[in-house]
């Protein structure tokens, strides 16, 4: 694992930022979320998680977020999207386990679409699909609707950023391109889905509108009524962790696996089994929440 990023040289396109743990497929590629980085605390369990099991793990940084190159102001899901395709396309080899938080959630949606041969499971937090249209767009103030017809942006206020972070006009539009909901949503390889009864951003509903779409039959939708949007409390990060494993589990080497060893792979789980990878010690224990 690297402590440094790395980063993917795309002929005339801005710079990725990455970081990678070497070791057995399938990969694990993680998609954050709006305005968030790698460095995160949920990217870095699973990093640690991957580093002290042996698995594969990616983690990059859109364009105009974290370390990769790029203005966030620029930024559309059509972008944000090309970069998934870029990273899944020439950092990674065989099957893949796409892990998406929020609007990565959506991401990685539609990275399954469109790589349906190197996709074989998905594990969304609190994803939020079609968010710039259905969840965004709805809440904007009059000011906010008048200074992006003005100005063709508006500055929202945010707590983790002094200077808050601009909402275009042209996210909003090429965000709608991209729709998926209500469906139906053309995945069909097994989908696990962690959602916060309490989560202010995205609703639960909204998730479980996902969960209904998909066509895949092996969905698993799992509602923690207390929690957030983030889910980083250190109950929320062994959740993902064991849903991350199942997963893996539930893929193969091979990245092929049946229903049958989907269905056992479930149970084991449940039921607290050795088979699935054992978890690390939790270095979260002590971590402040994202």
């Amino acid at each position: 694992m690297t402590d440094s990023p790395e980063y993917l040289v795309r002929s005339d396109n801005p710079r990725l930022a990455f970081r990678a743990v070497s070791g057995t497929q399938p990969t694990v590629v993680w998609l954050g979320g709006f305005h968030s980085d790698m460095t995160g605390t949920k990217a870095q369990v699973l990093a640690d998680q991957a580093q002290a099991t042996g698995g594969g793990y990616l983690r990059f940084d859109y364009f105009g977020h974290g370390e990769s190159d790029g203005d966030f102001a620029e930024g559309t899901i059509s972008r944000w999207r090309e970069d998934a395709l870029a990273v899944i396309d020439q950092l990674t080899e065989g099957p893949l386990v796409l892990v998406g938080s929020s609007m990565g959630g959506w991401l990685a949606c539609l990275a399954a679409i469109a790589r349906p041969d190197r996709v074989k499971a998905l594990v969304l937090i609190a994803p939020a699909p079609d968010f710039t249209e259905k969840l965004m767009e709805p809440e904007l103030s009059d000011a906010a609707r008048a200074a992006i017809a003005r100005d063709g942006f508006w500055t929202r206020p945010s707590e983790y950023d002094d200077g808050g972070y601009a909402i275009t006009r042209e996210l909003l539009e090429d965000g709608a391109r991209w729709s998926i909901l209500p469906g139906p949503v053309p995945i069909d390889v097994p989908v696990r889905i962690l959602q916060g009864g309490a989560d202010p951003d995205v609703p639960w509903t909204h998730a479980l509108e996902l969960a209904n779409a998909l066509t895949s039959d092996d969905v698993v939708f799992t509602l923690v009524k207390d929690g957030d949007h983030r889910l980083s409390r250190p109950q929320d990060l062994e959740r993902l962790v064991a849903a991350v494993a199942e997963a893996r589990a539930l893929v193969g080497a091979d990245g092929e696996g049946d229903l049958v060893a989907r269905r056992l792979a479930r149970a084991a789980r449940l039921r607290g089994a050795p088979n699935l990878e054992a978890l690390a010690p939790a270095p979260w224990a002590s971590a402040e929440e994202e």
